[in-house]
């Protein structure tokens, strides 16, 4: 069968064979296909089936019907029916997630990073583009190589930082908004459908990540020269996430 390259994974270089989709691996795969078997196993119904390893080493997923939320988002992600979807799955994966163990001496993307006690494994890339939307429903949370220990919180903060968004003027009129949204409304959707945290905590958490998001991308990409991280700074992530920061701290929401 022919390969058809997607229109997603900056990262992976996914192609799509039959209803199968092929992807590059590494050290992380052996914890990320436990914790996607984890999810198969208790009905998470928004992750692949893992189905093996291609010929060139490759791993085979399931194939998940819907297209990804590229700029400009479409029509459902830019109303308020659209977060709700979001964060309800992210609510349902963290319920799902706190009862997994990953396996012994499991090596995520940043390394070997232990599982402490009041964490879960984060998704860790909670962007629209991987997102996978059909008829106005949500059907997938696709690219879960950027997997991790961490908080709860972290994800949630990560999911209204992009789906909000809260990006600066310029996110929202990327993400296809006539007119500027009410950002505060957005984010307090978000908070509310998740529950758990107050949208400060959520806020100040968001700042966090931020930050570390800032070293990632100058220790790992700018100094040592990892990938992805390389790329994230060379394409100038780290002048993004300071000009972030600083529209945060003016509290333009």
């Amino acid at each position: 069968m022919e390969e058809e390259k997607l229109n997603y994974g900056f990262v992976s270089s996914p192609v799509k064979i039959g209803n199968t989709v092929h992807r590059q691996t590494g050290t992380w795969t052996y914890a990320i296909h436990a914790l996607l078997n984890f999810l198969q196993a208790n009905n998470f119904a928004y992750s692949q089936k893992v189905l093996g390893f291609d010929e060139q080493g490759r791993e085979i997923l399931e194939f998940l019907p819907g297209e990804a939320a590229t700029r400009p988002w479409p029509p459902q992600l830019l109303e308020d029916g659209g977060l709700v979807q979001a964060a309800t799955m992210l609510k349902r994966y963290h319920a799902l997630v706190k009862e997994f163990r990953p396996p012994e001496n499991a090596e995520w993307r940043i390394g070997k990073v232990p599982l402490k006690h009041g964490q879960i494994i984060r998704h860790g890339d909670l962007g629209p583009w991987n997102m996978l939307w059909q008829d106005d429903e949500l059907t997938g949370l696709i690219d879960w190589d950027f997997a991790e220990p961490g908080k709860a919180i972290t994800d949630l903060a990560q999911m209204a930082y992009y789906c909000v968004p809260l990006r600066g003027e310029e996110g929202w009129q990327e993400a296809g908004f006539i007119e500027r949204p009410d950002l505060l409304h957005r984010f307090n959707v978000v908070c509310e459908t998740y529950g758990q945290f107050m949208a400060n905590e959520v806020l100040d958490e968001l700042q966090n990540w931020l930050y570390e998001e800032l070293r990632r991308v100058r220790e790992l990409g700018g100094e040592k020269k990892l990938e992805p991280w390389a790329s994230f700074f060379q394409r100038g992530d780290d002048a993004e996430i300071l000009k972030d920061l600083a529209w945060l701290k003016e509290a333009q929401i």
